[in-house]
């Protein structure tokens, strides 16, 4: 087989880890024998678990020597919460590393094959690269910027509704559409909404599908100032996985909220009279939450179009018109002045799911 028809292989290895690796990237592994043939496979399944590599030369044991290991990113050569899996490849006699991709993160890029061919070992890169690469987009955005990698969540109207005149939104898309809804909160780190949806909707926002081994997901809250009530649903179950931002914490209100359990973190103005999206970002980025879901009404999810902030749109479309100028769009805010001026998307999903249809879409140049 070709490098390219492994490396695909390895790529569907590597989506075991899709609910959770996270913060660690998405990596799947393959060794070849001597005489090329399939010895073992792996996948980085959970962090703190075994790495691909480590888990694919497990399986292939003896056979690795003098082999092929075939990986959709490059090795780590450093210690983190495992050993480096460069070590392992050296221990195990390993004559050919071919990779898809270098790994951004500071104490890899470059640094593994580097050891590799220090070591003797031949190494194959670029492999599949742009998959490779596409593959781990949400990793490679936090690893670069500090920040999350954000993504919109909405589900909506034909006409781009999020709600009826008076606020009632149960239920515009199908149960089947509200089920994957649900599974993105599985594979992201977090989710976020505004006060407004705390108090209207007083969602609990856990994970319930059981995708993930980990439960608990971190639950954000954008409140000004300092709104939510410490009776809130979301404060009842896994409130330690609270995070409330606000612009001025007011003494009393802060105290009653982290007796509740929750994290209270005041961020700056944006200069509207909301938090800055920025600092609260780089806040969750700096404490290992990799990807965030915005679960927002349409306040919400304009600021953080209007501040450039969204990378990936998920929208559930219903085959259902509201109208109306009281209808809840699904993004509100001013908005922009031309089409030239708003956020351009591209399409990379549209399919149907129930009734309704699923749109997945990458904004432009982010």
């Amino acid at each position: 087989m070709s490098w390219d028809v492994l490396m695909r292989r390895a790529l569907e290895l590597a989506e075991a880890g899709r609910y959770g690796a996270s913060p660690n990237p998405l990596v799947g592994a393959i060794v070849l024998d001597r005489d090329g043939n399939v010895a073992g496979e792996g996948a980085h399944r959970r962090c703190g678990g075994p790495h691909a590599e480590v888990e694919a030369l497990a399986a292939a044991g003896e056979r690795a020597r003098g082999g092929t290991v075939v990986v959709t990113l490059e090795p780590c050569a450093h210690h983190g919460r495992t050993p480096p899996c460069v070590d392992a490849l050296v221990a195990a006699g390993v004559g050919r590393v071919v990779t898809g991709s270098r790994d951004p993160n500071p104490q890899v890029d470059g640094r593994g094959v580097t050891a590799l061919r220090a070591a003797g070992i031949e190494v194959v890169e670029g492999v599949e690269a742009e998959a490779c690469q596409a593959l781990n987009r949400r990793y490679v955005h936090w690893v670069r910027s500090g920040r999350p990698f954000v993504a919109a969540k909405v589900a909506m109207t034909i006409d781009g509704k999020i709600a009826a005149r008076g606020g009632r939104a149960r239920w515009i898309t199908s149960p089947e559409a509200r089920r994957e809804g649900h599974a993105l909160r599985e594979e992201y780190d977090a989710v976020l909404v505004g006060i407004g949806t705390v108090l209207a909707d007083d969602p609990r926002l856990l994970r319930h599908l059981g995708l993930n081994p980990e439960p608990g997901v971190r639950r954000v809250v954008l409140d000004s100032t300092l709104r939510t009530p410490p009776d809130a649903t979301l404060l009842g179950e896994r409130a330690q996985d609270v995070v409330i931002f606000c612009r001025h914490a007011e003494a009393a209100r802060r105290r009653a909220l982290e007796r509740s359990g929750a994290t209270v973190v005041e961020v700056g103005d944006d200069g509207h009279g909301r938090c800055d999206l920025g600092e609260a970002l780089r806040w969750l980025g700096g404490r290992q939450v990799s990807s965030l879901l915005v679960e927002g009404g349409g306040e919400v999810h304009w600021a953080f179009f209007h501040e450039g902030l969204v990378q990936r749109l998920y929208a559930f479309v219903a085959p259902l018109v509201l109208g109306g100028r009281e209808a809840v769009p699904a993004v509100g805010g001013a908005g922009f002045a031309t089409p030239q001026a708003g956020v351009r998307l591209t399409f990379t999903e549209v399919r149907q799911v129930g009734g309704d249809l699923a749109v997945v879409a990458e904004v432009a140049g982010v």
